[in-house]
């Protein structure tokens, strides 16, 4: 039977691609060749099964007023549920939780990914009844944010929070039993919006993805 890995994010997970020349196919998503959980599925080969749960703007646990069914903690029962049994849960969020209008600082979000831990630890969806989450820390926004027009709505304080995000969820993964994964000089990210990751990161994050992931599965 294969090994289930679910890659549980938000835009950098779904492939964004905020500069169309990056993209093999021109357009605002990486196709099944770029992005990192594609990769990794090539890599590990068909003795297991990567699964895409990514979407642009979802958050750990913060409802959006500007856009539906962003919260992980909502989406994240019927994600598992329905690529059951997991063997590997990935969780790479954060990003836009540091989002101006949830008022949230870094600890903040750190409490709202170790809610959506507990969460996804609880559902029954895990084989053998053995939770197994690997938390990826993103990469941090660059203050290039700033000069873009994508900056305005993300507002203020983006970057700076993104900075100190790591040393959260690497306590919040340390207290739950969860692998952490810091992707901050890992993977690059681009110089247009200076928060997604570029063609080269996703390759980038898949290598060091590839090295780790095998030994997690058991």
């Amino acid at each position: 039977m294969k090994k289930h890995i679910v890659c549980f994010g938000d835009s950098n997970t779904h492939g964004y691609c905020a500069d169309p020349k990056d993209c093999a196919d021109g357009g605002n998503r990486f196709n099944e060749e770029e992005r990192w959980p594609c990769l990794l599925q090539k890599k590990l080969g068909d003795g297991s099964l990567v699964l895409e749960e990514g979407l642009s703007g979802r958050t750990t646990v913060f409802t959006d007023p500007l856009h539906e069914s962003m919260s992980g903690l909502d989406a994240v029962y019927s994600a598992l549920l329905s690529h059951e049994p997991v063997d590997l849960l990935i969780i790479m969020l954060g990003t836009n939780d540091t989002k101006e209008r949830f008022g949230a600082n870094a600890a903040c979000i750190g409490i709202g990914l170790e809610r959506l831990i507990l969460k996804a630890k609880d559902i029954a969806c895990w084989r053998k009844e053995t939770p197994n989450i690997l938390v990826i820390a993103p990469p941090h926004i660059g203050e290039g944010l700033y000069q873009v027009p994508e900056g305005e709505p993300m507002g203020k304080g983006c970057p700076e929070k993104s900075r100190e995000l790591a040393k959260h969820f690497r306590a919040v993964s340390e207290r739950q039993g969860c692998r952490f994964l810091d992707a901050q000089g890992l993977a690059e990210f681009n110089q247009i919006d200076c928060m997604h990751l570029t063609r080269k990161g996703h390759a980038q994050l898949e290598e060091a993805l590839a090295e780790l992931v095998p030994g997690l599965l058991g």
